[in-house]
């Protein structure tokens, strides 16, 4: 029986199955003064899996940081950077001084930087046993991440978080990216670092604002994931809202081992499917930062995101009455404020402008739509559709508790 093409073309198919697995592993150090002579977290870091080698290293940092912060023994940032390196010459090469680059959105926002980043890469000769060194807040990891991703397909990356969302959140994962086209984090990678090294000592040179933004995170992850974390959060809220040392240590600690845990044992470390369960509160949050153009923080918009998701959680019937204004007098105790003029947001179709981030989110990754709720203090719950007649009852609630 004469066979068609079609099934001679079947026939001479051969399907071959790749599969590895790739272990990741890096330290997260938690530390104080990491710049000071005797402290060897950085050097340790760098030369944990060639100790007998000179590592040569480039150094990214926040020019907010430069400006305002100080180094060890009343030097300069700057200089406290170099004299380690020259302290600790036989393992450590600094390739090059200390490059400024901008903070904040500002680096996401303006590709140019990650060009001239890349540039300084290359004349500086980096290769993927070198290393690139980013110490400043979650935007600069973020775009100095990708720098290094995107560099010889890999270069390995140490973080030096300076803010407190960097350091309970951000800093620690697997993330990196730019904005662009308007949408945030449309360029990225994901690319775990070599190493994070989180200096307590950075958080005190931070304005009072960010001090307090950071806290989110720790609110959003204790919400859906540890109950206990959050009744302790309570229980310190003033020690925190005076931003004690060791209230805040505590804190950042705990944050940072939830996210990784989620990131280790959540199933989906780079986020392939449809849901982002740590992103509780973050559909509201990162339309709120748009349409402010990044004048709202990005933990003071979460905030926002939280209160709003709680009391639709409510609404819903997932979250017991009552659960919303304990989670919105908790983030008030902290210092942040639970509305927006941005809320009122009217698009060009009359609509509310706030609504449109459920699309935009389920966009980023694709697939369904898919939103964390609260079913309980410390449990999430994944819905897969938001009413948007109950967001604007929600965002209705938001006004007159503030007003």
């Amino acid at each position: 029986m004469a066979t068609s093409d079609h099934e001679v073309l079947h026939q001479d198919t051969r399907i071959h199955w790749q599969r590895f697995a790739v272990p990741f592993e890096y330290p997260v150090c938690f530390t104080r003064d990491a710049l000071a002579l005797e402290n060897h977290t950085l050097l340790d870091a760098v030369r944990r899996l060639e100790p007998e080698r000179r590592h040569r290293c480039i150094v990214f940092v926040d020019d907010g940081l430069l400006r305002a912060g100080k180094g060890q023994a009343g030097a300069s940032l700057t200089e406290s950077i170099a004299a380690y390196f020259n302290h600790h010459a036989t393992s450590l090469e600094l390739v090059a001084p200390p490059i400024s680059v901008p903070g904040g959105e500002k680096v996401k926002n303006e590709l140019h930087f990650v060009e001239d980043m890349q540039r300084r890469l290359f004349d500086s000769h980096i290769d993927r046993h070198a290393y690139v060194i980013a110490i400043g807040g979650g935007a600069l990891l973020d775009a100095v991440g990708l720098v290094a991703a995107t560099t010889h397909r890999g270069v390995r990356h140490v973080r030096m978080p300076t803010t407190v969302l960097a350091q309970n959140d951000s800093g620690v994962g697997v993330k990196n990216g730019v904005n662009l086209y308007g949408a945030k984090n449309f360029a990225g990678a994901f690319a775990p670092p070599f190493a994070v090294i989180n200096d307590a000592q950075f958080l005190r040179t931070l304005e009072r604002r960010d001090q307090i933004a950071g806290m989110a995170e720790a609110v959003k992850v204790a919400l859906i994931r540890d109950g206990a974390f959050f009744t302790w959060l309570e229980r310190h809220g003033d020690a925190l809202a005076l931003f004690e040392d060791d209230a805040v240590a505590h804190m950042v600690r705990r944050c940072a081992e939830l996210h990784m845990h989620q990131i280790a044992h959540g199933g989906d470390p780079f986020e392939s499917g449809s849901a982002r369960p740590l992103d509780y509160g973050h559909w509201a949050a990162h339309k709120l930062e748009s349409l402010t153009r990044h004048h709202l923080r990005h933990g003071e918009a979460v905030a926002i995101g939280i209160a709003l998701d709680a009391r639709y959680s409510v609404l819903a019937g997932q979250l017991a009455q009552g659960g919303d204004e304990r989670i919105c007098f908790l983030l008030e105790h902290l210092g942040f404020k639970l509305w927006h003029p941005a809320l009122d947001t009217v698009d060009s179709a009359g609509g509310n402008a706030v609504l449109k981030g459920l699309e935009e989110f389920r966009e980023h990754l694709g697939g369904e739509l898919t939103i964390t709720l609260l079913s309980s203090i410390g449990q999430g719950v994944e819905v897969h559709a938001m009413d948007e007649a109950m967001i604007m009852q929600s965002i209705e609630w938001l006004r007159r508790r503030a007003h």
